[in-house]
């Protein structure tokens, strides 16, 4: 019979490979790697989200990774951008592209492609942006001019989902206003997408992340379907939760005991952690009456605070002149202990996400 893992087991060897148990003497760029993609929509998440992984992390240890090319922003998993290595931006994005299209496909903007030759667009796409890097309004006009008869979004968006447009900096850099601009990633990187890649490999690095997982969890994460037949091809060892769900991870894996310490920690909004999983084995890391508080309606995934490994609470910083506030709301009362070390980590916080702020003060509700 295959081995139960608890709730709080698996909660451990989450938390452990995703450098939260604590603070990794890695470079941003080795962790970045080791975390097989950082959501990124939005352009300060990732640097919390290092922050609160990284023993020493400052914001232009990032900055300068973007600025020397060797990590990118573009469209990847789930159909959202992503920050990842460039050896990684060129080895995912042909593994996902049967996603991305069939996201097209679903989508009101594929429909008002339909009878559009996409490899011409995604052609004419590429040419304009690898003449000069383009925000999405000015590559709808340019396209348009090519196509008038097709709303410029819909363009845009077929060029989105056949070709792999990285956003280049200052987008993504720390302070940094803006709309993005995009080119290609072989035009940014100077290298073509690696064909060579498979997905037991991604398989592998997503367990490396992520696991132990079920399929639906590796499902979930990439936004790819039918991995049943590749994950049962690779012999991994197998596990069970305590509700019976199926779960394979690497044989060499770590697993830290259930009762392993886990700091308070301080998780960026759209943190992977809480998007890489499924609905069976989500509660490894947020029980499920928290979930509609956490998951907006509008596609928000909030920040959020981990107490004993766990989400207990949501957080925000509220600046208003030289003034900084950490306003956090717990979802249920915490230890004393616990509150000290929630303090203790948010000023930390606060020292690293408003350090201009000359008043800094944290409040709880």
């Amino acid at each position: 019979m295959p081995e139960v893992l608890s709730r709080r087991a698996l909660n451990r060897a989450t938390l452990d490979r995703q450098l939260l148990l604590t603070r990794a003497e890695l470079s941003a760029f080795d962790a970045i790697r080791r975390l097989y993609g950082m959501q990124a929509q939005a352009p300060n998440p990732p640097y919390i989200g290092l922050w609160s992984r990284l023993a020493g992390f400052g914001h232009e240890d990032l900055a300068g990774l973007l600025h020397e090319r060797r990590v990118v922003r573009l469209v990847l998993m789930r159909s959202t951008i992503h920050l990842v290595t460039a050896d990684d931006c060129l080895a995912l994005r042909p593994l996902l592209q049967p996603m991305l299209a069939r996201s097209l496909r679903g989508s009101a903007h594929g429909k008002g492609l339909a009878g559009l030759d996409l490899d011409e667009l995604a052609t004419a796409g590429r040419a304009l942006v690898d003449e000069a890097p383009l925000t999405f309004r000015e590559l709808g006009e340019r396209l348009r001019e090519r196509w008038p008869e097709r709303p410029a979004a819909d363009l845009v968006n077929g060029v989105r989902n056949t070709v792999a447009l990285v956003q280049v900096p200052p987008r993504g850099i720390w302070g940094v206003g803006g709309q993005p601009a995009h080119t290609s990633a072989e035009a940014w990187l100077g290298r073509p997408l690696d064909g060579r890649a498979s997905l037991e490999e991604m398989v592998r690095r997503y367990l490396a992340a992520y696991g132990p997982a079920t399929v639906m969890d590796i499902q979930q994460w990439s936004g790819l379907t039918r991995l049943g037949e590749v994950v049962g091809g690779m012999r991994l060892p197998r596990f069970v939760t305590e509700e019976g769900a199926e779960l394979v991870d690497l044989p060499e894996a770590s697993r830290p005991g259930p009762d392993t310490p886990a700091p308070v920690r301080y998780l960026s909004e759209f943190d992977n952690m809480l998007l890489s999983f499924g609905e069976r084995t989500r509660t490894r890391i947020m029980a499920d009456e928290y979930r509609a508080r956490v998951f907006t309606v509008n596609g928000i995934i909030k920040a959020t605070v981990l107490v004993d490994g766990f989400v207990r609470g949501l957080w925000k910083v509220v600046r208003k002149r030289d003034e900084a506030v950490l306003e956090v709301e717990l979802f249920q009362p915490v230890s004393a202990q616990e509150r000290a070390e929630l303090e203790r980590e948010g000023m930390r916080m606060l020292d690293f996400a408003a350090a201009p702020a000359k008043i800094r003060d944290i409040r709880f509700s």
